[in-house]
């Protein structure tokens, strides 16, 4: 198996996760503005993205532009990584490509443990995404805890660029956000990815 052959099902199966629905996990947190950059690009580009209508484009019109503000926002002190190998763990499936990783780590030529934050990127359907990232996310914390820098908790988002469905793995404890959050509000966005990197757990 690979990443992108599991559903939410079957890695909720496989890994015999307890799976928690909650309903705003992540409403309460503090928006943060996006620049001035990242609303003029949006702008033009979203729309763009959408009526091309491609996995592919939404990934870079519009994802990597939210988490490349991150990086800015964060003063660099993360690394982002897209379209990189992250195969961990063969025998158990936890191998292929993720979409994007977030590092703690401010090393942007490979990746360093902890891994924080995996997205994957879907052109339609949230759903068709969240267990995909939810392997992934399995996946960072064996290879934070193989590196020696395990951390609490590795967040996930599923998103179509334009809707965003966030997630949270504590042990084997995986907690779904029930609400959807849109491009419309990227402060809310940017404000949950942020709140990742600062409580990291």
């Amino acid at each position: 198996m690979a990443y992108s052959e599991f559903t939410l099902e079957s890695v909720v199966s496989t890994f015999q996760l307890e799976k928690v629905d909650t309903a705003g996990l992540f409403s309460e947190i503090d928006p943060v503005n996006p620049s001035e950059y990242l609303t003029t690009g949006l702008a033009k580009k979203a729309p763009l993205a959408a009526a091309i209508g491609t996995e592919k484009a939404r990934s870079e019109m519009i994802v990597a532009d939210v988490l490349v503000d991150l990086l800015e926002h964060l003063d660099r002190r993360i690394s982002l990584f897209s379209g990189i190998d992250f195969s961990v763990d063969p025998e158990s499936g936890l191998t292929g490509v993720c979409d994007f990783l977030v590092s703690l780590s401010s090393n942007q030529f490979y990746v360093e443990a902890p891994v924080l934050i995996l997205v994957e990127a879907k052109n339609a359907d949230l759903k068709l995404g969240m267990g995909q990232c939810v392997a992934q996310m399995i996946a960072a914390q064996r290879f934070n805890a193989e590196k020696g820098n395990d951390i609490p908790c590795v967040y996930g988002a599923s998103t179509t660029g334009i809707d965003w469905l966030f997630l949270k793995l504590e042990g084997k404890c995986l907690h779904i956000d029930m609400a959807t959050y849109t491009l419309e509000r990227c402060d809310r966005i940017l404000g949950i990815l942020s709140s990742m990197v600062a409580q990291k757990a």
